[in-house]
């Protein structure tokens, strides 16, 4: 039996800690509510519409002949091939459970109780909670038309920061910052500060700022990416980090042995270099957002433009609109634990499932 004289004796920052929420899974949806999963339409987790990589699929199936084998603990060949695919050393690439582990890695390395780390306001939550979880605290920088300021962010470094971190796009607004900005940030923030460029959803710009060359340049950044979205493996928890050697091998020192399961090592090397699956991503997701803020202007609802694979868009009272369309089986994401009761956040799925989104946020929107 789990006494309060133990409880007692957990971390007491871990009293203040609100669990990180994820959009809701389909097969949780049809029980709650007795929906066939089938009828289900889920645009809440920015997942890719479309599936996972063929070619990632087949390579897995192979692999699964030899799960019976603990995984590359060091995962050379898909670090190799990450390595490869950027024009940088194996030394400059960390894999992680996700890149969420990655940033798991930053606080074992970098934070204690009394230290800090910069956010923009309406960052993605996961910064703030996991410097909650090593007992530090996060100053949140205002974000003026949900930007991020980096002016602001570089004024609000104390002796106690020790991470800035920026999601360009950003979760859950879809802003960005432009290179301009991001080299004022680098090039303004002490050499002691790590600046930790979360670029989740990097490969849905158009036109991408240049930040590998500040890996190239040896300096104080480090580039988070994912198999998550475009590669559309999001199941398989793959996620990989790029920067100095040096800081990777610190980071190295932080992480669990076998962190990257092999079928998703496997997975990841061949949706890396499944070009057209990309493309054909991209394609759709351009063509989404774009249909989606049509629309919006239509109903003439407030929306964020975008430069990632979801909108944001202003509904009244977001956390109604968001049960009244899971009721309808529609799942897309409430954003009250944003700051940003009045909205929810879509990612954009397939024509059809655009559509039916569409057609379900009319019918709730008019009662």
């Amino acid at each position: 039996m789990v006494t309060t004289d133990l409880l007692a004796r957990a971390n007491p920052w871990l009293n203040d800690i609100v669990s990180y929420i994820p959009g809701k899974p389909i097969d949780d949806v049809a029980r709650e509510l007795g929906l066939p999963p089938e009828k289900i339409v889920k645009l809440a987790s920015n997942e890719n519409p479309i599936g996972p990589s063929p070619k990632a699929v087949a390579a897995m199936t192979a692999a699964l002949a030899k799960a019976h084998f603990y995984p590359d603990g060091g995962g050379y060949h898909l670090r190799t091939a990450i390595a490869r695919k950027f024009g940088l050393d194996i030394s400059n690439v960390i894999l992680g459970n996700g890149s969420n582990e990655i940033i798991e890695f930053l606080g074992h390395a970098f934070l204690r109780p009394g230290d800090n780390i910069i956010v923009a306001d309406h960052a993605f939550v996961i910064y703030k909670l996991m410097a909650h979880l090593f007992g530090a605290s996060a100053i949140e920088v205002a974000d003026p038309g949900l930007t991020a300021d980096v002016d602001a962010m570089v004024r609000a470094i104390t002796p106690q920061t020790k991470l800035i971190y920026l999601a360009n796009p950003n979760n859950p607004t879809g802003t960005m910052v432009g290179a301009a900005e991001l080299e004022r940030l680098i090039n303004n923030t002490p050499n002691e500060v790590a600046v930790v460029l979360d670029e989740a959803y990097y490969e849905f710009l158009a036109s991408p700022p240049d930040t590998l060359r500040y890996v190239h340049e040896m300096r104080n950044v480090i580039l988070l990416r994912t198999f998550s979205k475009i590669q559309g493996l999001a199941s398989l928890r793959i996620g990989y980090g790029l920067a100095h050697p040096d800081l990777i091998k610190l980071l190295h020192k932080t992480r669990q042995p076998f962190n990257a399961n092999a079928i998703a090592q496997v997975g990841a090397i061949a949706g890396l270099e499944d070009d057209e699956h990309q493309q054909q991503t991209r394609a759709l997701t351009f063509a989404g957002v774009a249909f989606l803020q049509s629309e919006f202007e239509k109903r003439r609802l407030e929306y964020v433009p975008s430069s990632a694979n979801f909108v944001l868009v202003k509904v009244g009272d977001g956390k109604a609109i968001f049960e009244k369309l899971l009721r309808r089986g529609t799942i897309v994401r409430a954003t009250g634990e944003y700051k940003l009761p009045e909205w929810v956040r879509v990612s954009v799925g397939t024509m059809e499932q655009n559509r039916r989104f569409l057609d379900d946020l009319d019918a709730v929107m008019a009662r």
